[in-house]
């Protein structure tokens, strides 16, 4: 298997603020765990090949032996293998041998935000099962999804204020998966994407991988920036712009009303397609988000991605795109080279879960208040340094450090078997090290157990670094 090279830059840009002088860990110690945070969460790819240890030494201005003792530190525990005259490799430890992340703390992971099934889960199921017999005279192929399902859908964007049909409607598998398609239906290599800056991981990740350049607009410190939206399309002219208007992920905001009429009348006037993600947009907890950001100004082209995995459950690993009856059949044909449709159980077990939502997914709602309310408390006592805006929806805090020090945290809060959602994986070029993003969808007693484990390791850090004062709102 051929391997890329990774250049020093690069990798500076991701590892960030990795080391901290002050530490009484070696310097040799705090890269290599900054390295493998790096490759835990995927940033540093698998087969990646790095930078020589000359290279290396002198990119981040440290000693050569300091490399070589991370480097092989690394080695040791599996995660690099290397070869004379090849450099290192990127790789996985033996799982059997050597637990990795998700393994080791899949009680404590605070980098994911999502919620267990519920027991309406195996309802549908079950439902599904029987409602499946009906259909296995059929071939099971279908690459728009259940006819009754994309009524389901339509439905549902109707009664929020975006008349639909059935044919405006396809099922794919995930909200990722369905916009990995209409990358590949709408752009080409070099072509550029605006997103909001911190954005969705995931969402760089698929927009890198269709060989476009993510663009980001930056988020301040409330609401969007529509003027900086506006100034980029025209100075960029990017081939579309993705969003996340409903409980954005990581910040949780949610957008309003004015903010998207004047959002969809900029992506008219530029005719710049707007692909948005309303993946959080059942997690509410006061009041529901404002309409569908397509039923805003006719003109623009708007093309809706929607899924089950935050309002029902993550392992059903189904999605839709809501968009004309034009882009649908255009979106089929793309299709053929992707997959042949989505799995029928889960779509009938989706079917059941959306004709029946209103009888869980508000005590769903309640549940993640509570849950949020009790986040914010235990913050706020263990760690008053860390600033954030109370989440109107969605699943997690975006909270702001006093200093750039996600990344030695959360590096050394891996070993300890707790995983973090640190701020670059939002970012592009490395940003925002000192966010972290923290899911409140954690029971509140695992979510302490966590936390208090985290303390001293954050105290620790901080010590030698002077609190920014601000208000929490």
């Amino acid at each position: 298997m051929s391997s890329r090279r990774f250049g020093s830059q690069s990798l500076i840009r991701l590892l960030g603020h990795w080391q901290q002088t002050s530490s009484r860990t070696p310097l040799w110690r705090q890269l290599a765990d900054a390295l493998r945070l790096l490759i835990l969460d995927g940033r540093l790819a698998l087969n990646t090949r790095l930078p020589g240890e000359r290279e290396l030494a002198s990119a981040l201005d440290v000693s050569r032996t300091t490399i070589s003792s991370a480097l092989a530190h690394l080695r040791e525990e599996g995660y690099l293998e290397s070869r004379h005259g090849s450099g290192s490799r990127v790789i996985l430890p033996d799982t059997r041998a050597v637990p990795t992340l998700s393994a080791a703390s899949a009680a404590l992971d605070l980098s994911t935000a999502a919620l267990n099934a519920g027991p309406e889960i195996h309802q549908a199921y079950t439902h599904a099962l029987t409602a499946i017999t009906q259909h296995l005279s059929l071939t099971g192929y279908d690459q728009l999804g259940l006819p009754a399902l994309r009524e389901a859908i339509a439905a549902r964007y109707t009664a929020r204020g975006l008349p639909t049909r059935a044919e405006e409607v396809m099922v794919v598998n995930g909200a990722v998966s369905g916009f990995a398609l209409v990358l590949r239906m709408m752009t080409g290599p070099g072509d550029r994407v605006v997103v909001d800056h911190p954005t969705y991981p995931l969402a760089i990740a698929a927009i890198q991988g269709a060989q476009c350049r993510p663009v980001g607009v930056s988020l301040p410190e409330t609401g969007w920036d529509t003027d900086g939206f506006a100034a980029t399309l025209a100075q960029t002219a990017p081939r579309l712009a993705y969003l996340m208007p409903d409980f954005h992920n990581p910040t949780g905001r949610c957008m309003d009303i004015a903010t998207r009429q004047t959002i969809t009348d900029i992506a008219a006037q530029t005719r710049t397609a707007l692909v948005v993600d309303e993946t959080m947009v059942d997690l509410w907890f006061d009041s529901p988000p404002p309409p569908p950001l397509a039923s805003f100004n006719p003109q623009a082209t708007v093309i809706t991605l929607g899924s089950a995995g935050k309002s029902f459950w993550g392992g059903l690993r189904l999605g839709w795109i809501r968009a004309s009856s034009r882009t649908i059949a255009t979106l089929a044909q793309t299709r053929d080279t992707l997959d042949l449709g989505s799995p029928l159980l889960e779509q009938l077990a989706m079917l059941w879960l959306m004709n029946n939502s209103e009888t869980f997914l508000p005590a769903r709602r309640k549940m993640l208040a509570e849950r949020r309310d009790r986040c914010g408390e235990l913050l706020r006592e263990h760690f008053p340094e860390w600033t954030f805006h109370e989440a109107e929806g969605g699943l997690s805090y975006w909270i702001e450090l006093p200093g750039m020090l996600a990344t030695q945290l959360a590096a050394r809060a891996e070993i300890l078997g707790i995983n973090l959602g640190t701020g670059t994986r939002f970012g592009l070029s490395g940003a925002f090290d000192r966010y972290l993003r923290m899911p409140f969808s954690l029971e509140p007693t695992e979510l302490e157990q966590a936390l208090l484990r985290i303390k001293p390791l954050w105290l620790a850090l901080n010590k030698n670094v002077q609190p920014v004062k601000r208000s929490v709102i």
